[in-house]
């Protein structure tokens, strides 16, 4: 099986949650709903490369 191309890691409080997409557009969707209700969001792509909230649209420029 190989790699899914997203994982994305959200952090409040305590708690750790990871998700990994394939679909770049269900990852930044899923991370924006977390970010909404107050996580702390970033997704990594499949060159590691991290980004915030912020710079989410970045992702699908690529």
């Amino acid at each position: 099986m190989s790699r899914l191309a997203y994982q994305i890691v959200a952090t409040r409080e305590n708690e750790t949650v990871k998700c990994e997409r394939s679909s770049v557009l269900i990852a930044i969707a899923k991370a924006r709903v977390w970010s909404s209700e107050g996580w702390q969001v970033v997704i990594t792509d499949s060159e590691g490369k991290t980004l915030e909230p912020a710079e989410f649209d970045k992702l699908l420029a690529a």
